[in-house]
């Protein structure tokens, strides 16, 4: 029996009719399809003008589009600018701007703020199109009307440039130098051996989150190029979830905290309704998992639950379940392509067991923030580069994380973690979401506040916070402890279930400086 090779281009050649994705309304597309709308995408885009290390923004649900312009740029030696669809009109304009963006593509459910932006932007007319009808736009039809279906020339590696989340400032393009190599020479799929998941072997994978986020396309992307069926969601709910794994037997996903939390709080004969024993790799990061949540899910999927640290700059770590319930709390050892280190406010690194800010280096490249020299500058200890996160590493090279260093609250000179309030107030069953932060205070310089979502079925107000603040008084000591609750209908995260704390916690300095 033949081995299929494995890149996505040479697969659809050999196997064209191949059912490479499903796309969130069912429908199938082969891999011979998907391979010729990328192709056609590639000669559109070099008709209306784009070269070598040019950039296309796409404001995008999931769906075949955001996975054919993935294809496009990477065998068009082009960057793609994947724009998060909630931003606005001028948060999306920042983007297109700053990246350099010479075509817009956007969806019709977001033609509004996408507009907004063009306009803003000063994209011209003519290198904006949308996907269904919108006024001022293009048909995106009309991009491929007529382009050959054949491989275009002078095929080179191109790149995703994204733009960081935003969570503590304007978001910033993480650009990487292109490589000068055909797209078959790098390896796109190589990125999911680090997990463990091998080429081809009967792999689906459930695209969960949207495919803006960094590791979301990454994961999504290398599965391409692995010979994996994609199953694509496009509004995440945790019933529609179960039934996707049961019906499509998928084997592998990326997935957030936040994720868990609500799937564990479907009533049991929903989640016994499902079969979810094809998963062999339930792989999640992003946002810190509170303990319990992490013990209930592996108690729940077994030892296909894993963990990642990473970042969009780069990575990171990796944890097995095993590695987990070993070592509870850790996000697991350095990546073979990665080294990790912590360092002290002076720059010195630390041994293991010592607090500081966590560093990474990877050994397949280095990147810059785009047109932002001084933060480039600033992350860095040598090749060693931070996104502002406090941990150590013990002895055995396990990564343990605190906090992120904005959000670490100094009250009376003590440090503290406000990650680990959260997770003490996601243990009550009143609450769906949480988030803790320091606000002013006159002798200490910061105390603890907390911000709760409630549970459907709890009403917020005195009593609900008093019995919250009687929860963390057996469990936390009294210097860690909420001295009030305030309550959030909905708490601002965003779909990859990082949360905008800047935006809770920014109302209570005004008119006051933050000593962090």
């Amino acid at each position: 029996m033949t081995t299929p090779p494995v890149g996505f281009w040479a697969q659809a050649a050999q196997d064209p009719d191949r059912t490479a994705l499903i796309a969130p309304d069912g429908e199938e597309w082969t891999a011979g399809r998907l391979h010729a709308a990328a192709n056609r995408l590639v000669h559109g885009l070099r008709a209306a003008g784009l070269r070598r290390g040019d950039a296309f923004a796409v404001v995008l649900p999931n769906g075949p589009e955001f996975l054919t312009a993935y294809l496009a740029a990477t065998q068009a030696g082009l960057y793609l600018v994947p724009v998060n669809h909630h931003f606005v009109g001028p948060e999306i304009a920042w983007i297109v701007a700053d990246s350099g963006a010479k075509v817009l593509l956007a969806h019709e459910r977001y033609a509004g703020p996408a507009r907004r932006a063009a306009d803003e932007a000063g994209l011209p007319a003519s290198h904006r199109y949308a996907v269904g009808t919108a006024e001022d736009f293009r048909p995106y039809d009309r991009l491929l009307a007529g382009q050959p279906a054949s491989a275009p020339a002078d095929r080179e590696l191109g790149w995703v440039m994204n733009y960081t989340s935003g969570t503590t400032g304007r978001p910033r393009g993480i650009r990487r130098p292109l490589p000068g190599k055909r797209p078959e020479e790098a390896h796109l799929g190589g990125f999911l051996g680090i997990f463990g998941i091998r080429p081809h072997d009967g792999n689906v994978h459930l695209v969960c989150s949207p495919l803006y986020h960094t590791a979301v396309l990454q994961f999504a992307g290398a599965s391409l190029h692995l010979g994996h069926r994609l199953v694509l969601m496009d509004k995440w709910t945790p019933e529609e979830m179960l039934r996707l794994i049961d019906t499509h037997k998928c084997t592998h996903t990326h997935m957030v905290p936040t994720q868990f939390h609500r799937l564990l709080a479907l009533p049991d004969d929903v989640r016994a309704r499902y079969d979810v024993s094809s998963l062999r790799h339930a792989i999640h990061g992003a946002a810190p998992c509170p303990d319990h949540v992490k013990r209930a899910m592996i108690d729940w999927w077994g030892p296909c639950v894993e963990e990642y640290y990473a970042a969009s700059e780069g990575g990171g770590a990796f944890a097995t379940a095993e590695d987990w319930l070993k070592k509870p709390g850790t996000v697991g050892k350095a990546w073979p392509i990665s080294e990790l280190a912590v360092y002290d406010e002076d720059g010195e690194r630390l041994p293991p067991g010592r607090l500081g800010t966590v560093y990474m280096k990877m050994n397949t490249g280095g990147f810059s923030y785009h047109q932002d020299e001084t933060k480039t500058r600033n992350n860095r200890i040598g090749d060693f580069f931070t996104v502002g996160d406090l941990g150590y590493l013990d002895e055995d090279g396990y990564l343990f994380l605190r906090d992120r260093k904005i959000d670490l609250i100094i009250s009376g000179g003590v440090n503290i973690y406000p990650a680990e309030i959260e997770s003490v107030l996601l243990g009550h069953p009143a609450v769906a979401d949480a988030a803790v932060f320091g606000i002013p205070h006159d002798d200490w310089g910061e105390e603890v506040k907390a911000v709760v979502e409630p549970a459907p079925g709890h009403a917020p107000g005195p009593a609900l916070a008093a019995a919250i603040l009687d929860h963390c008084a057996g469990r936390l000591a009294p210097y860690k402890r909420p001295r009030t609750v305030d309550f959030t209908a909905e708490m601002p995260r965003d779909p990859n279930g990082k949360l905008y704390k800047r935006r809770l916690r920014e109302p209570y300095w005004q008119g006051r400086t933050r000593p962090v």
